[in-house]
């Protein structure tokens, strides 16, 4: 069974998992040294260090390795059986969140879960959850994913119901995700493109109101349309300022590993959702081409997983899963380039961000697994089997 696992894929997680270590050892003195400062003057720590943010990646990292091995292990079937439950205790988390005392109290929004000395971001866990029951949900609906009364308004109602909560926190990132998720796995699974045009419609026009009922973002919108007004960018707009600054700085070779400027407090969050415009700053365009095409690599592999899974279920959940890393991947970036709005959503295992590195190594471990299991024979008798239900499962026969 091991012998069909898929090491090109567990290869390029391994490697942009250890990058992101190096580049947050890198980007994150300034800001881990100032937050360190701070906590030695109000008595919590002994002396200031640059290497805060390093040594909780690197715990995360382990965690997050650990994590992957267990997914790895364990039968993908496990996820189908309790798709139900592990939903609905998602959905519990991300209620609780709204609970005085168990809010962490950090940030703009409610999206932090203290428990004990530990912190969790429920709504990363809710985005394999709703991998999986959505999973479940198109595969019962099968013959019915066309239709607009069977297939379409069950399927909106299920995403409305989905990303409500997050909307409500707001946490604008997470439902970019959650729409994008949902919109390719309708599609696959051989959803009306019109009908998926009407959802996302839908989605915008119940979702956009909420989220926009805060006024920071708000303001995050107003940076990304005015970018030019003088105001806007020594104020909201400073950030992407920022970032822009720092990706024009690196050229096609950047300035030298270490050697970011931006990052000695120029640039927000530098170590988390900026971290690519540091990256670029550091080690130019050219070598940056190198991690991008990682990237493209490794989603890649995880829809050609998708292409051979054994099943429906294995199929739909490969495609779920490397669409959220490529449409988090994508979004990131757009928002480094201020090409889009600020989300606050991190770069797929290169950000600082321990409940979205446990997520995303969780979420290989099990399309490990799905390629472990897969065969060429399955997978064929599976496509046959689908080949004629709808013209777009033949892109992926």
């Amino acid at each position: 069974m091991f012998r069909r696992i898929d090491l090109l894929l567990l290869g390029l997680t391994v490697v942009l998992t250890l990058f992101g270590l190096a580049m947050i050892a890198s980007v994150s003195v300034f800001e881990s040294y100032q937050l360190t400062l701070r906590l030695t003057e109000q008595g919590t720590m002994n002396a200031p260090t640059n290497a805060f943010y390093l040594l909780r990646s690197f715990k995360h990292v382990l965690i997050g390795f650990s994590v992957l091995g267990i997914t790895t292990l364990i039968p993908y079937h496990f996820w189908e059986r309790h798709a139900r439950t592990f939903y609905f205790l998602s959905l519990l988390l991300l209620i609780a969140v709204f609970i005085p005392g168990l809010n962490a109290g950090w940030g703009t929004s409610n999206s932090w879960l203290r428990i004990g000395p530990l912190s969790l971001q429920p709504s990363e866990l809710f985005k394999l959850a709703f991998i999986f029951y959505l999973a479940v949900w198109l595969q019962k609906r099968e013959q019915l994913i066309g239709t607009l009364k069977e297939g379409f308004v069950p399927f909106a109602t299920l995403l409305v119901v989905s990303t409500f909560i997050i909307a409500a926190e707001p946490d604008f990132g997470t439902f970019l995700i959650l729409c994008g998720i949902a919109s390719v796995m309708f599609f696959i699974a051989g959803g009306n493109i019109f009908h998926l045009l009407l959802g996302g419609g839908l989605a915008g026009a119940l979702g956009i109101p909420i989220i926009l009922q805060k006024e920071y973002i708000r303001a995050r919108f107003m940076a990304f349309l005015l970018p030019n007004d003088p105001r806007i960018a020594e104020t909201i707009g400073f950030q992407i300022k920022q970032a822009l600054i720092a990706i024009g700085s690196g050229g096609a070779f950047g300035v030298g590993y270490g050697k970011s400027i931006q990052k000695f407090g120029y640039l927000p969050e530098v170590q988390a959702d900026m971290v690519f415009a540091a990256m670029a700053e550091e080690l130019g365009f050219l070598r940056l081409l190198i991690v991008l095409g990682m990237y493209v690599m490794l989603i890649e592999r995880g829809f050609r997983i998708a292409r051979n899974a054994p099943d429906r279920f294995g199929f739909l959940v490969a495609a779920g899963i490397s669409s959220w890393i490529g449409v988090q991947t994508a979004v990131n970036i757009a928002v480094n380039l201020g090409i889009f709005p600020l989300t606050g959503l991190t770069l797929p295992f290169i950000s600082y961000g321990g409940s979205s590195l446990l997520a995303l190594l969780a979420s290989i471990g099990i399309l490990l697994n799905i390629s472990m299991h897969s065969t060429e024979e399955a997978a064929l008798a599976r496509r046959e089997r689908k080949r004629t239900a709808s013209p777009v499962l033949r892109l992926f026969s």
